[in-house]
């Protein structure tokens, strides 16, 4: 099955180029449409309120046809989103230009759930390192997408586009071709990634005490929010302390890099040492990171960097620690619905926590947004290491209970 995750690392790739349009352009577009900054959250919030609606959709078409028609649909309707947010622009739409990126949010659900395709075809002792291939694939295009800012922008000018419209040209683009290169997988492949998920097979036993789903989606979903609370204003922060829109989308690209790369060395870890001392890392990687940036040099192109890249790592260690914890805390039979139920419950606090990042630096500052969010993930450390030690302690009490 390395072949099948090589070719869902690669489709991942392609279709992670499109989602730079939401998570970079979105704010610039939002600010310059709007005249302030207190709607610069709102795009990217769309994306992942259209990306939790698409994980349940894609959920759904998942269990009935298998997870590569799911996949393709979601490619399909985020193009779909992409143009028409190109065609707002060009009116002058902002209602349209939101709707737009809640559209093209299903795509960015396609992206993020091919993770759990790859752990369909290994054993329960690996899945960490498949989930870890695919979000390395996600890298390659989410790197690339945010430098192609400048030169998208020139080519969406010479067609009579706004400039920051490119990236989104660029998305109408990446996402059908990546629903090509699942199609191709889909006719040469069969099995439980092609035709869905296995039904009645029970959950196999890892050599660390797993912990519940509700743990699981409380990590991706606090992970998630941070995150996209961060760099929902990050880029226009930065262009406001006057940073040439080439410097950003460098800054953001090593901040994707630092979320996506890492993610093969971090699903080993959470193989051999456990989705609890992974999901740790990744807490405390954010209270770093917000306590670092609250003095940070906003005038600092390496300053900000350093603050961006540290959020991402801790975004990566997180994910990847709630996603094997979902696959490890069901059978096979329920996954694909767990699955969605994390994948909403990331968009969900997303969705609310980037418009909330724009009132939040409107009134406060960047400062005060990072502050904030190395406040919470101190409280999900806290939160993450009762629960842990409470799984550990009943599954010590059990063990030695039993003859």
């Amino acid at each position: 099955m390395r072949s099948v995750q090589l070719v869902l690392a690669a489709a991942t790739a392609v279709g992670s180029v499109g989602l730079a349009a939401g998570g970079t352009a979105g704010a610039l577009i939002a600010a310059e449409m709007t005249g302030g900054t207190t709607s610069a959250g709102i795009p990217l919030g769309a994306v992942v309120v259209g990306s939790a609606a698409g994980a349940v959709l894609i959920s759904r078409v998942t269990r009935r046809a298998g997870r590569i028609t799911g996949l393709m649909l979601g490619y399909l309707v985020g193009a779909a989103g992409a143009a028409l947010v190109v065609g707002a622009m060009a009116a002058s739409n902002f209602g349209l230009v939101v709707l737009g990126n809640v559209v093209m949010g299903v795509a960015n659900a396609a992206v993020y759930l091919a993770r759990y395709a790859a752990a369909d075809a290994v054993p329960a002792s690996a899945r960490g390192r498949a989930l870890g291939v695919v979000l390395t694939g996600a890298a390659v295009g989410a790197v690339a997408g945010p430098n192609l800012l400048g030169p998208s922008g020139d080519l969406a000018a010479r067609l009579g586009f706004s400039r920051l419209g490119g990236l989104y040209l660029v998305a109408v683009v990446a996402f059908p071709t990546a629903g090509a290169i699942l199609a191709l997988l889909g006719r040469r492949t069969r099995g439980p990634v092609t035709g869905g998920v296995h039904a009645g097979t029970a959950v196999t036993a890892r050599r660390h005490p797993s912990v519940g789903a509700g743990t699981a989606v409380f990590v991706l979903a606090v992970t998630n929010l941070l995150m996209v609370a961060v760099m929902a204003v990050a880029p226009l922060h930065m262009v406001a302390h006057s940073h040439h829109l080439d410097v950003v989308g460098v800054v953001v690209s090593i901040h994707v890099l630092c979320m996506l790369a890492p993610a093969p060395l971090a699903g080993w870890l959470a193989d051999r040492a456990g989705t609890h001392v992974l999901a740790g890392l990744g807490a405390a990687l954010i209270l770093v990171a917000g306590g670092t940036g609250a003095f940070a040099d906003p005038n600092s192109a390496l300053s900000m960097t350093v603050v961006l890249a540290m959020f991402g790592l801790g975004w990566c260690a997180g994910v990847v620690a709630g996603s094997v914890m979902v696959a490890d805390s069901l059978s096979d039979a329920h996954r694909s619905r767990a699955e969605g139920i994390g994948e909403v419950a990331m968009g969900i606090a997303a969705g609310v926590g980037a418009p909330l990042a724009g009132l939040v630096v409107a009134f406060g500052g960047f400062p005060t947004l990072v502050a904030t969010a190395s406040v919470v993930s101190l409280t999900m450390l806290h939160h993450g290491w009762w629960t842990v030690r409470s799984r550990v302690d009943s599954h010590t009490a059990h063990t030695a209970s039993t003859p």
